[in-house]
């Protein structure tokens, strides 16, 4: 058996003669705990977080989106259509045409986005199942769906016959205007559907069918503001890029769902970060005690150490005895805090014991990635502390 492994193994489950260094032992593996099981439960936190926040972006959000390179809008060909269609990778794909306009209701304006969408739009995201009151469009009508912050802000409610839900889009052109029928294309819209997802994304869009929009803005049938694509479970996502760009004839500029949120994610990894190095702080302090526990020990186990040196230990073996000791003490800590840290993260998936609202539970995730990261930064932490204390003895310590 590795001799120095075996002597610190003695140490590690013996008490000492010492009550303080006791104490202060109990002292650093109630810190290894406790710091372990706060730095797990805390990541589980923030990737619930992450989830939560990327879901409501998710809803509305395509696997990938081609907005034109140039201009706002693209042209696609029947060809086109069916080449996208048959890529290896795609679920789906819809049409849209989207444009910032000016709607008005009984006196009140607002000024947001007319999406046209087409009958597969349904199949990109979730968006139809996120109707709070009302239902979806019906395609080929002037019907629309609008986010609950609009309907808010213009006190407009379903199904009012009395007050008109109108659309206003700048014409085309350059020629003086001398009426507002030559400044603007206008039509009346029916909403027979609210959709809520969040509060930034129901003061956006307005869904309208796509024919109707590009009458309103004035495009051909085959002209887009961009593509919409599900992907396929197992799609090779890059290789599905390249085949849309060959289609498009690289006129197309093709965002992935997290480069369509590249702010939300760029916040939602700082965030991680910053809190995962200021618990890891909380764990380098809690490990200055077991710096403390271990030179205490050395220094209590000095005429042991003499003896085992007389006897031809070399003092690399004995520096090494602290090193495990310490490094046995950080795993078994480590463990201990990361099994309390999974029982507590399971026990609010199930129980939901922490509530954010009367509704709405705190969001944890349980990810074997937190369980490696935590258990990698404390056994790397424990490492440090312990070669740092083991490096106590020396030849001059002995003599």
């Amino acid at each position: 058996m590795n001799f120095p492994l075996y002597i610190a193994k003695r140490y590690l489950f013996s008490k000492s003669k010492n009550n303080a260094i006791n104490i202060i032992t109990g002292i650093a593996s109630m810190g290894i705990i406790v710091g372990t099981l706060a730095l797990f439960v805390v990541l589980s936190v923030f990737s619930g977080l992450r989830v939560f926040s990327l879901s409501f972006s998710n809803t509305i959000d395509p696997d990938l989106k081609a907005n034109p390179l140039k201009g706002k809008s693209i042209f696609i060909s029947s060809k086109q259509e069916k080449e996208i269609a048959a890529i290896d990778g795609i679920a789906s794909y819809s049409k849209v045409v989207e444009e910032r306009v000016l709607f008005f209701f009984d006196g009140k304006e607002q000024v947001t986005y007319l999406k046209g969408v087409d009958s597969n739009y349904s199949k990109i995201n979730t968006v139809s199942k996120s109707i709070f009151n009302g239902k979806w469009l019906r395609y080929n009508t002037a019907e629309v769906v609008v986010g609950y912050g609009i309907s808010q802000k213009l006190s407009m409610g379903l199904f009012d016959y009395n007050n008109a839900f109108e659309v206003y889009v700048p014409r085309k052109g350059k020629a003086v205007i001398e009426s507002e029928a030559e400044a603007f294309n206008k039509s009346a819209l029916i909403p027979v559907g609210i959709y809520a997802i969040s509060e930034d994304l129901d003061s956006k869009y307005v869904f309208a069918d796509l024919r109707l929009a590009q009458d309103l803005l004035e495009y051909k049938p085959n002209q887009l503001s961009a593509i919409e694509v599900k992907l396929k479970p197992d799609a090779d996502e890059a290789k599905v890029i390249e085949k849309l760009n060959a289609v498009l004839q690289q006129k197309a500029d093709i965002k992935t769902r997290a480069q369509l949120n590249a702010t939300l994610y760029k916040m939602l990894n700082t965030e991680n970060i910053a809190v995962y190095l200021i618990f890891t702080l909380v764990i380098i302090i809690a490990l200055f005690n077991l710096i403390g526990a271990l030179i205490m020990m050395v220094l209590d186990k000095k005429s042991n150490l003499k003896t085992l040196y007389n006897l031809g230990s070399e003092i690399t073996d004995l520096k090494r005895i602290f090193l495990l000791q310490g490094s046995l003490l950080t795993i078994i800590g480590g463990i201990i805090g990361l099994i309390l840290g999974i029982i507590i993260v399971i026990l609010q998936q199930q129980f939901q014991l922490i509530m954010i609202t009367e509704s709405l539970a705190y969001p944890v995730v349980f990810s074997i990635q937190n369980v490696l990261i935590v258990m990698a930064t404390i056994v790397a932490l424990g490492f440090i502390a312990s070669w740092i204390a083991s490096s106590r003895v020396t030849k001059k310590l002995l003599d």
